[in-house]
């Protein structure tokens, strides 16, 4: 899927869930992405519950009612984080994935390496979408589940699928592309830990961690 398409693939689930009064689709897309990274600024610094829905506005550089015209609550906001951390994990892989389909195991190999990145680098939009999710509603949640199954742990299956037809390796996939989405994000979930050594070293021994469990020789 070209990262056209994945990010489209929200914006059903967003129109039908955000109260939105805005009329052009791509207007609203823009203003969703500025409210975002306004919202970031203040949710990474004060959380979530004490952020005020003014706050935000003011981060976003809108008013509060320009912000009403493509949301109508916070708990809206907490649900397009979601998005953007899904979609923009989603750009950095398209930008920098090198997808060899006689070598399935290098892509995997490669794609595990940047997603640990990509989470290392963003490690409090991680760490706040993980952390905060519980207080999105039961409606919210459930797109957001089903977002994750469609396109991140979807990814990973398609990955080891061509994996498997390529090694006959014996693996149930659907079970490992759920466990490399957890470990994905060890570092920013778990880093805390780990300061008697650089990142670097943790994030090389959690590679090679994750594709022996998997039954792939591990890169040097």
């Amino acid at each position: 899927m070209d990262y056209e398409s994945f990010s489209k693939s929200w914006d059903g689930h967003v129109l039908e869930l955000i109260d939105v009064s805005a009329k052009k689709v791509h207007a609203i897309d823009k203003k969703h992405k500025q409210i975002v990274e306004g919202a970031c600024k203040v949710f990474f610094q004060k959380g979530y519950h004490p952020t005020s829905i003014r706050e935000i506005s003011e981060a976003a550089g809108m008013s509060m009612g320009q912000l009403y015209h493509y949301i109508s609550s916070k708990d809206d906001v907490l649900f397009l984080m979601h998005r953007h951390m899904q979609t923009t994990w989603y750009k950095y892989l398209t930008e920098n994935l090198h997808e060899d389909p006689d070598d399935p195991v290098q892509t995997l190999t490669d794609a595990l390496r940047l997603t640990t990145d990509f989470h290392t680098t963003n490690k409090k939009l991680i760490q706040f979408v993980y952390s905060e999710s519980k207080y999105l509603s039961k409606q919210h949640l459930k797109v957001v589940l089903q977002m994750d199954d469609k396109n991140v742990v979807q990814f990973w299956r398609d990955l080891l699928i061509a994996v498997q037809r390529k090694t006959g390796l014996d693996i149930d996939i659907n079970a490992c592309a759920n466990i490399l989405v957890f470990t994905n994000v060890f570092m920013p979930l778990r880093g805390w830990n780990l300061k008697d050594r650089p990142a670097n070293e943790y994030k090389k021994q959690l590679l090679q961690f994750v594709l022996r469990g998997i039954g792939i020789p591990a890169p040097s």
